[in-house]
């Protein structure tokens, strides 16, 4: 099938598995028959870095995706010569993933280590977030250079491996997020986030100081011994945030929900541009929030599948298509929402072609932004084929 646009782009190749198996198969091995069929192997990964660009999950959160997934991709490019490494990139948020010390160590008690997955782990922005490369945004309108972090780009081949699941700003959290504001330093998720400079809570604020020897720009002072910023002086490079040591200092998340989108459209294009790309997304345990959560709730829909291509704009678009196609399980906060937990029509597919379930769940956003920005700065189409393996 070919999804309905108003684009002229020609479509893009996605394949797609769904999540029956027969007696001879497993949903690793499925996996791995969809990604050699998409062309993985195609790509060049003789003796060449190879980042495979991962959540970890938050603490608490069961929606994750499990390393056997992971696994599946990093023995593929170790059969073709390659050397790979799972990656993420530190929050900005306060929580178990703030730092590389405690984001690793989530990371292993989520099942994630070197025994199981056959290759190391690697936070991509370093211990405090602050590990960053300067990266060129061609065409961007609203980033001229990304602040990514050095060791995403310091791979020669980039693969991304997403849980596609709601997401209250975005609209849905697929490849382009997991892209784009995955890979951002704190610096980049700050301007992605955020159009104002951090704040302080001053009834938690110790006065240590600590955020002041951090600050790239000499904007925080300590009236009263609590810590101050200036909006006027602060740059925004969300190094208090981190340097904090009780979390007394948080960002405002106060952008523009379309305009968050096309930053983090651009923040994809930067880590893209220039190298060799694949990527893959499951549709399983659809959670109406993120996996940055502490909760996952009920999944939004039953699990579709796997889907793997190279352009990741066709991907996302089929994965949100395949998501608004499935019935609203019952007892979801969609079905709650759609008026059918419950009632007489709770588990039933819900038939109206303009419903938008990620619309019905964040009614502030629109994830067309991100389809349409990333479209028209060329990182792939908005129209798709679907080839099923």
């Amino acid at each position: 099938m070919v999804a309905a646009s108003g684009s002229s782009s020609a479509p893009s190749e996605v394949f797609f598995s769904s999540m029956r198996l027969n007696e001879n198969e497993t949903l690793p091995s499925t996996l791995k028959r969809l990604v050699e069929r998409a062309g993985i192997g195609t790509i060049d990964f003789e003796r060449k870095f190879t980042a495979v660009k991962m959540h970890f999950g938050e603490a608490g959160n069961l929606a994750y995706l499990r390393p056997n997934y992971a696994k599946v991709l990093i023995d593929l490019v170790r059969e073709h010569g390659g050397r790979p490494f799972l990656t993420d990139c530190n929050t900005l948020y306060p929580g178990r993933r703030k730092n590389a010390l405690e984001h690793l160590a989530l990371a292993y008690e989520h099942g994630f280590s070197p025994f199981s997955t056959g290759c190391h782990i690697m936070i991509g922005d370093g211990l405090a977030g602050t590990d960053e490369q300067l990266v060129p945004v061609p065409g961007g309108t609203y980033v001229t250079e990304a602040k990514i972090g050095r060791a995403v780009m310091d791979a020669d081949v980039f693969l991304s491996l997403s849980h596609f699941k709601g997401h209250i700003e975005s609209g849905f959290g697929g490849a382009l997020k997991n892209i784009g504001m995955g890979c951002g330093s704190r610096a980049g998720k700050m301007e992605m986030h955020s159009a104002s400079a951090p704040k302080v809570r001053a009834e938690a604020c110790i006065g240590c100081r600590k955020c002041g020897r951090f600050c790239a720009s000499g904007a925080i002072g300590y009236p009263q011994k609590k810590a101050f910023i200036d909006p006027g002086s602060c740059v925004g490079c969300g190094h208090c945030i981190g340097a904090c040591p009780i979390d007394a200092i948080y960002s405002s998340f106060d952008e523009d929900s379309s305009i968050l989108n096309a930053k983090i459209a651009e923040y994809a294009w930067a880590v893209l541009d220039g190298r060799p790309h694949f990527h893959v997304s499951l549709v399983i345990d659809v959670s109406p929030l993120c996996d940055c959560w502490r909760a996952n709730d009920v999944p939004i829909v039953p699990d579709v599948g796997m889907f793997a291509s190279f352009d990741p704009v066709a991907l996302d678009v089929a994965c949100a298509d395949a998501v608004n196609r499935q019935p609203a399980t019952a007892n979801s906060v969609l079905a709650d929402r759609l008026g059918e937990s419950g009632g007489a029509h709770a588990g039933c597919a819900h038939t109206e072609p303009h419903e938008d379930y990620f619309k019905v769940i964040g009614p502030h956003t629109n994830w067309r932004t991100i389809i349409d920005h990333a479209t028209k700065l060329g990182l792939g189409a908005d129209r798709y084929t679907i080839k099923e393996v």
